[in-house]
């Protein structure tokens, strides 16, 4: 398997040194660049706590994919991942999408390099390629459809019948199997840093210590965290299900930014992190997400740099799977 670390193409990059500004100058810099470039700024629920309230928008991978696919902004500021990026270029190839952190990446897409995933597939030819939107676009390229954790089983179900190769997270293709009746979906054995490590050992121990706690998970997450679920969601299903449930206290198994959106949704109600194996380690924070930062989003608005490209072969044919998901999802 490759195991090079991936790269995205990139228009330029910014060269700025550090700002001598403090958060509220930052803060006032980015609403002032945003109106003066006619920008919108996407955020994933995983970001920041600062970058969060001064999004325009806040989201899933599914409704960040929906937002960048309807914006009438001439610039894309997405706070994310590259793959995120990529997906708002592949639906806007004339508009400018820039990141705060182009190292900004993802365990499950690094995890899947292209070479790889094609020789793989020859291996199980007339199957439906559906990929998690978690990857690179040289990988959505090789794919039928792109589902998201917020509608994966809706369009594994819609397929029918057909064989179905699911990449690269084989937790959530293990999820999706078990709630589609699908046990024939063949997996892709990839997994994300974050939820892998969270821990039965230590979640049980917690549930001991809180029993009024209900465990809430995203399906990233290993089986050990899946079965002692009430709930196993999205980003933004999780959100909504704390915010509409008469529980008061949850233990949520995701990374840990979502805490920010969901105590502002559910105020009042206790949330409570899942822990990782680890106890010496921060291991439920994404270090990928935790890249961007206020100044490095200052500074992507001011320069428009670094931008995200992708090759206009490659985006083409990135872009029916991406299509064909937006279309399934409505």
């Amino acid at each position: 398997m490759d195991t090079e670390p991936r790269r995205l193409p990139v228009v330029n990059a910014a060269t700025a040194a550090p700002l001598d500004l403090s958060p509220d100058e930052l803060e006032d810099g980015i609403r002032r660049l945003r109106r003066e470039k006619n920008a919108v700024i996407l955020a994933h629920y995983y970001q920041e706590s600062e970058i969060q309230d001064l999004a325009d928008f806040v989201g899933d991978s599914l409704q960040l994919s929906q937002a960048a696919a309807t914006t009438q902004a001439d610039v894309i500021v997405f706070a994310g991942v590259h793959f995120m990026a990529e997906t708002a270029k592949i639906l806007n190839p004339n508009k400018i999408v820039v990141v705060p952190d182009l190292e900004a990446g993802c365990s499950l897409a690094d995890g899947c390099p292209a070479p790889a995933f094609a020789r793989w597939l020859e291996q199980y030819p007339g199957h439906t390629v559906v990929s998690y939107i978690n990857c690179s676009a040289e990988v959505k390229a090789l794919s039928d459809v792109i589902c998201t954790s917020s509608n994966a089983v809706k369009i594994v179900k819609a397929l029918g019948d057909q064989k179905i190769v699911f990449a690269p997270d084989k937790h959530l293709g293990a999820f999706v199997a078990k709630q589609a009746q699908r046990p024939d979906l063949v997996f892709w054995q990839g997994t994300c840093m974050v939820h892998e490590t969270f821990s039965e050992r230590r979640l049980l121990a917690l549930m001991a210590a809180h029993p009024k706690a209900e465990v809430i998970a995203h399906p990233e997450c290993h089986a050990g965290i899946l079965r002692h679920a009430t709930h196993i969601a999205s980003t933004s299903g999780l959100i909504t299900y704390a915010k509409n449930s008469p529980v008061q206290e949850f233990i949520v198994a995701t990374e840990a930014g979502i805490l920010h959106k969901m105590a502002a949704e559910a105020p009042g109600k206790l949330l409570i992190p899942a822990p990782p194996e680890d106890e010496s380690c921060a291991c439920n924070v994404c270090p990928h997400m935790r890249r961007n930062t206020l100044e490095k989003l200052y500074l992507c608005l001011r320069d428009l740099a670094p931008q995200v490209d992708v090759p206009e072969p490659v985006r083409v044919r990135a872009l029916a799977p991406i299509q064909r998901m937006l279309e399934m999802s409505r």
